[in-house]
C-alpha cells in the first residue's frame, strides 16, 4: 500500500447556473468546486455537443487556475461556439453541451473521466464533478397549443411518430398535457389535469404533483418532478420542443423516471 499514489479530483460546491440564454454570446454557465486528494494546480475545460466520454471528441475551451475552495469554472456561449468551430446562433435551444474537467496536479499528473473509476463519479457520497452539462434555453412565450409529434414516450401510452394534442393553461406560463397522459391508445382516463409550470425566462419546466389518471382500473397514477430535482425538463416555445423527465408512482409503487419528448408540427 505504501507504493500507491494519491489521486485527485474536484468536488462540487455549488452549481451557480446551468442554462445558457439562446443567441446571447455573453451568457454564462458556471459551477464552484473544491479539490480532494492530491494538490490541484489547474483545470483544463473541454466541451462536446451532447455527451461523449471519448476524449478524441472533446474540444478545449480554456485552462483555469485552481485557487482553492470556491474556484469558479465558468463558460460563455461564445467560448462554446469558438471551441466547437461554430457560431452562437447555431447553438440551438433544446440542445445541451457537456463540459469535462481535466485536473492537473502540482506534481504534473492528470486526472479525468478516462483514468478515474466510474464508481467515484456515480457515488453521490464522493460529490465528484468530473463532468457537468448545460442547456441552451429560450424564453417561454405562450401560446404553445397545437399538434405535436411524439419523439419519445417511455410510459408507452403513445408510439414514436404518433400525433398528440397539447393545450395551453389554464394559468399563465402553464402547459396542459391532459390529452397526452393518460393516453387514449392505452385506455387512459383523466382524473386530474396534468399541468406543467414553465419559467418564462428560461423555459424550465416543473410538474406539481398530480394524480393524473387511471387505465380502466382502480389504480391511480401520479406524476411529479424526479425525486430531488428542482425541475422536470424544458418547454421551448421558440422551437416547439417539450422534453420532460417525469417520476410516475401509484401508491407505494414507483415506475421510475419516464422521458416524454414532443415536437410541435
Amino acid at each position: 500500500m505504501a507504493n500507491l499514489g494519491v489521486g485527485s479530483y474536484l468536488t462540487l460546491q455549488s452549481a451557480v447556473n446551468l442554462n445558457f440564454n439562446f443567441n446571447t454570446p455573453a451568457s454564462t454557465v458556471s459551477i464552484k468546486v473544491d479539490q480532494y486528494g492530491g494538490e490541484v494546480d489547474k483545470i483544463v475545460l473541454y466541451v462536446v455537443a451532447g455527451a461523449n466520454s471519448n476524449p478524441a471528441t472533446w474540444k478545449k475551451i480554456k485552462t483555469v487556475p485552481f485557487t482553492g475552495a470556491g474556484t469558479v469554472l465558468s463558460v460563455t456561449s461564445q467560448e462554446v461556439a469558438t471551441a466547437l468551430g461554430t457560431t452562437v446562433p447555431l447553438l440551438a435551444p433544446g440542445t445541451f453541451y457537456t463540459f469535462y474537467n481535466q485536473v492537473i496536479t502540482k506534481d504534473g499528473r492528470t486526472f479525468d473521466v478516462t483514468n478515474t473509476l466510474g464508481a467515484l463519479e456515480s457515488n453521490s457520497n464522493y460529490n465528484a464533478v468530473l463532468r457537468w452539462a448545460a442547456f441552451i434555453t429560450c424564453p417561454f412565450v405562450a401560446p404553445v397549443a397545437g399538434n405535436y409529434r411524439v419523439v419519445q414516450d417511455d410510459w408507452a401510452d403513445w408510439s414514436t411518430g404518433d400525433i398528440v394534442v397539447v393545450t395551453d393553461g389554464p394559468g399563465a406560463n402553464q402547459v396542459n398535457l391532459s390529452l397526452v397522459w393518460p393516453g387514449v391508445p392505452a385506455g387512459g382516463i383523466v382524473k386530474n389535469p396534468f399541468i406543467v409550470n414553465v419559467a418564462p425566462a428560461t423555459g424550465t419546466a416543473s410538474i406539481p404533483k398530480v394524480d393524473f389518471g387511471t387505465y380502466g382500473g382502480s389504480t391511480i397514477y401520479t406524476a411529479q418532478n424526479p425525486a430531488g430535482a428542482a425541475s422536470a425538463g424544458y418547454v421551448f416555445s421558440c422551437t416547439g420542443l417539450i422534453t420532460l423527465r417525469v417520476l410516475i408512482t401509484a401508491g407505494a409503487s414507483s415506475f421510475g423516471v419516464n422521458a416524454l419528448v414532443l415536437q410541435k408540427l
